[in-house]
């Protein structure tokens, strides 16, 4: 196990753990959220561009499901992540082509490909991996491409905590007891993000705050950006 507890490493490592249960609950739609507003909402994000894209990589892919909701608009998805487990089930489901591939590859040039949109769907949990990774985005669009980044709300994931950026602990308080060892989690501002994007060469085009049917709250945030060149 890492030995910083707050780190992206142990990120990684939580994620190896829970594999598994991950993609029962998003199979079973267990998590309301995303049943009801935010599995939609990134869908739309990412197939509701003029012109909508012929191509799309999924960054942090997870079981793969995103990439098979492209896949049945038309869309040739690819999916990347970095848990051998999650690409393997996301590869028996189909849908698309999947591959083993850390934030830290990625940023160093292991996908040698573009797309018309490039998405982050709750993925982007660490801070210098997430860096790094964001810098290399603007390589991996077409010069029409997209950057699409749906996060947790920032107004709302604060909770009772300073609204500043900085680690967090993690839970997976309401998922089921097959989840252990929660991975921690990076927490930026709004302000923040847009800063993260404008530093690493994106534009920020559109800003959405998808809001949650029962709570009335903002189910998640989610920025639409390309490259400023």
């Amino acid at each position: 196990m890492p030995s910083d507890p707050l780190s992206d490493a142990r990120i990684v490592d939580a994620w190896h753990k829970n594999a598994a249960p991950w993609t029962e609950a998003v199979r079973q739609q267990q998590i309301e959220s995303r049943r009801l507003v935010t599995n939609q909402a990134i869908i739309d994000a990412v197939t509701g561009g003029s012109p909508p894209p012929r191509t799309a990589l999924d960054i942090g892919c997870g079981e793969g499901w995103l990439v098979r909701a492209l896949a049945e608009r038309g869309i040739r998805a690819t999916g990347v992540d970095v848990v051998p487990d999650l690409i393997e089930r996301a590869t028996r489901a189909g849908g698309g082509e999947f591959r083993v591939a850390s934030y830290e590859a990625v940023a160093d040039g292991a996908l040698a490909l573009t797309v018309d949109a490039a998405v982050a769907n709750f993925s982007l949990i660490g801070k210098e991996s997430v860096d790094r990774l964001l810098a290399r985005v603007p390589q991996l669009l077409t010069p029409r491409g997209r950057f699409i980044i749906q996060t947790l709300h920032p107004a709302v994931a604060t909770g009772d905590l300073p609204y500043v950026d900085g680690w967090r602990e993690g839970s997976w308080a309401g998922f089921g007891a097959a989840f252990s060892d929660p991975a921690p989690w990076y927490f930026r501002t709004a302000e923040s993000w847009v800063r993260l994007l404008v530093a690493s060469g994106l534009r920020l085009l559109e800003l959405r705050e998808p809001v949650h049917p029962i709570s009335r709250k903002p189910a998640s945030l989610i920025l639409i950006a390309d490259t400023s060149g």
